[in-house]
């Protein structure tokens, strides 16, 4: 199951990943926003961060404007590897090189198509679980311990 969030910026775009999603037959939980009035995208964040750290989703997919804001706030909870994607290559790279578990679109930087091939790129390409990838993330969250 994925875990959606996003805030007012990026409503438009989820609108069309949920259809997406209901086309492909993925399961998911949406945890808001429900519209465009404007709100706080830290709100989303968290709760899909928490959604995906606590197994009750696989991965999630966050929304914002540009998708900067949703994705930092998203990799302040540790366990989370967040990359905010312009294309369907980092997509592919973030999944196979850093196991991310959440994506992150900015819903004002690309267009719907590009949207949801990134979508589509991010869930079906696998982890490559290559020594130095594992590594490296081994790494990355040992500098949350600093």
């Amino acid at each position: 199951m994925l875990a959606l969030g996003c805030d007012h910026g990026g409503f438009p775009l989820m609108k069309e990943v949920k259809k997406y999603l209901d086309e492909q037959g993925i399961a998911y939980q949406d945890f808001g926003t429900c519209s465009e009035e404007s709100c706080d995208y830290p709100v989303y964040a968290r709760k899909v961060a928490k959604a995906v750290l606590s197994g009750e989703c696989e991965k999630g997919i966050l929304i914002c404007g540009t998708g900067i804001g949703i994705t930092i706030a998203a990799n302040r909870f540790p366990g989370i590897r967040a990359a905010n994607c312009t294309n369907a290559f980092m997509a592919q790279a973030t999944r196979e090189h850093n196991d991310a578990n959440i994506l992150g679109l900015g819903a004002r930087v690309i267009g719907v198509g590009t949207a949801l091939k990134i979508v589509e790129t991010f869930l079906n390409t696998p982890f490559s679980e290559g020594e130095r990838h594992v590594r490296r993330i081994a790494m990355i969250e040992d500098l949350k311990n600093e």
